[in-house]
């Protein structure tokens, strides 16, 4: 056997080999992917919000800071789940907690639900992460010479893969 037959024969890049046993083993390869993905992105947003200002915060407060932020509006709890597909609401009110201990959102009310929305304070803390993240990762990014459209193919495609997980595991929670 050659050494080029050695490489090509190892097979797809996963980390659980007995799940990439299966009918689609590209589908053990993409969770890789996306683990690895995840992970380098939850550590980029800790160090970008790190190096825009803010030191300590959790991945989760941070998207939740930028959703809030997001079109200048109040947010409830009900639409940050929503927007973020985050099940456990226990998690969303811890982070709103420490983000009001922070002075980067407020609460208020719209009825009878409480509502968070940026504060001064929040909004230029977000305004200098975008700048950090400009700077550092879009910059490079634009670099490699992706195509902004295969980018957002990929981003709609990882959006509908969602829905077949969320499908299967209200299928597991059923049986």
């Amino acid at each position: 056997m050659t050494r080029k037959d050695e490489t090509t024969a190892i097979g797809p890049v996963v980390s659980s080999a007995h799940l990439a046993n299966s009918a689609l083993p590209e589908a053990s390869e993409m969770e890789f992917a996306i683990t690895m993905t995840n992970h380098a992105f939850q550590r980029w947003m800790s160090r970008c919000m790190a190096a825009a200002g803010e030191a300590g915060m959790a991945p989760l407060e941070i998207l939740i800071l930028h959703l809030v932020n997001h079109r200048e509006r109040p947010k409830t709890l009900a639409d940050i789940c929503l927007v973020l597909n985050v099940e456990d609401t226990h998690l969303v009110n811890y982070a709103l907690r420490k983000l009001t201990e922070r002075g980067l959102i407020d609460t208020g009310r719209k009825g009878k639900e409480k509502t968070v929305a940026i504060t001064e304070t929040g909004a230029a803390l977000c305004k200098r992460y975008g700048e950090v993240r400009e700077a550092l990762l879009i910059r490079g990014l634009k670099a490699t010479g992706l195509d902004p459209r295969e980018m957002s193919n990929l981003a709609a495609l990882l959006r509908a893969l969602s829905g077949s997980y969320d499908q299967a595991a209200r299928a597991a929670a059923s049986l």
